[in-house]
């Protein structure tokens, strides 16, 4: 296992999914059109830390390019802490470190050498409660990700940018004769599908979703999951789910998560998910995917 790096809290920031928004950093010039194919990611050797107590183990996942990746297992096992290991966000938490290396197409995203900055454009994140900035316009909310990433980019892009992400989202049908009205007048799902375009605004690489349909309908739930459907490809999405029948209908690869008696979360199995829910290896991966506990 590698070195254990303390990873202190970003000033200005707190462990909660919704922040600020900052002063834009260095500003970088905004690309006409998406060039970059979905990214890889290898994890390796993950281990986690709150504090002292140890909540993830000498976790290793390959998230192939252009795929769905669903995370799944019983609550406590370390399924979310992984997920945040794999664009930095881990690092929010005051009392967080980690070992291991996080792979983005080959490159460690924890490399001296890398930003934080770039970690976060390239992976984005949707949370499980969708956290639009509610006094911002549904235009606004779309372009907030620019002024994050420190991206300039002129009015005319903008436009195309929001509908362009709006669209690829599933909402621009929706929302588009009322794109200056608040974010946070949409419904629930579509506040969660408005939180996918801000993160498909800056282009990223890799999308991590962590249980984005829990806090919704179950129609707004099938909306999401469409959307997700259509981004497979275009993007590389890892999603963290409690609803098997969830996991079985998006991804293609799945990975069982556990923690047993007071141990440290880690992999049980992983595979692809038509052969973990259908012909598992393990009898742990068996009883789980069939409801018998968790």
């Amino acid at each position: 296992m590698g070195d254990t790096v303390a990873l202190p809290p970003v000033p200005g920031t707190a462990a909660a999914d919704t922040v600020a928004l900052p002063p834009a950093p260095s500003e970088v010039p905004f690309p006409a059109r998406p060039t970059a194919a979905p990214a890889e990611l290898d994890a390796r050797e993950v281990s986690a830390w709150f504090g002292s107590h140890l909540v993830l183990e000498r976790v290793s996942l390959t998230m192939p390019a252009g795929q769905v990746t669903a995370l799944i297992g019983p609550s406590g096992c370390g399924k979310s802490t992984f997920l945040r290991t794999l664009n930095r966000m881990h690092e929010l938490i005051p009392s967080a470190a980690m070992a291991g290396e996080v792979l983005f197409d080959g490159e460690d995203i924890y490399a001296p050498e890398r930003r934080l900055t770039e970690a976060r454009r390239r992976i984005g994140m949707v949370f499980q409660k969708p956290n639009p900035f509610p006094a911002m316009s549904i235009y606004d909310n779309v372009v907030a990700g620019l002024r994050l990433t420190g991206t300039r980019t002129g009015r005319r892009e903008k436009d195309e940018l929001v509908e362009e992400s709006l669209t690829r989202a599933g909402l621009w049908k929706e929302v588009r004769d009322r794109l200056r009205q608040p974010g946070g007048a949409l419904s629930g799902g579509q506040q969660q599908r408005l939180c996918i375009a801000r993160a498909l605004a800056v282009r990223p690489r890799v999308l991590l979703m962590d249980e984005p349909c829990s806090a919704l309908d179950p129609t707004s739930t099938r909306r999401v999951e469409e959307t997700i459907h259509e981004l497979a490809g275009q993007v590389t999405v890892v999603i963290v789910t409690h609803n098997m029948q969830q996991a079985a209908r998006v991804s293609q690869q799945c990975a069982f998560f556990l923690a047993e008696q007071g141990t440290p979360g880690g992999i049980v199995e992983h595979g692809p998910t038509g052969d973990i829910f259908g012909t598992p290896k393990d009898e742990r991966t068996a009883d789980y995917v069939a409801g018998r506990f968790g």
